[in-house]
């Protein structure tokens, strides 16, 4: 079984907000937990056109195995 991977949801709120899409960082701070488990949400993250290879390493909190949320 695969870990887990989490990216923070403040930093793909920033992300967003710095490209001027208000409406969409809105939504991703009202129906995403904090910890965004990157598989699970993968089809949703390239829709809001977040590529997790460009976020900053502190975007990824340190985890074990566990659940992301």
């Amino acid at each position: 079984m695969a870990v887990a991977t989490c990216v923070k949801k403040n930093l793909v709120v920033a992300t967003l907000r710095a490209r001027h899409l208000h409406g969409r960082a809105d939504w991703v701070e009202k129906e995403l937990p904090a910890l965004i488990d990157t598989t699970r949400n993968a089809s949703l993250l390239r829709t809001l056109g977040i590529n997790l290879d460009t976020l900053t390493l502190d975007a990824r909190p340190d985890h074990g195995p566990a659940s992301c949320e």
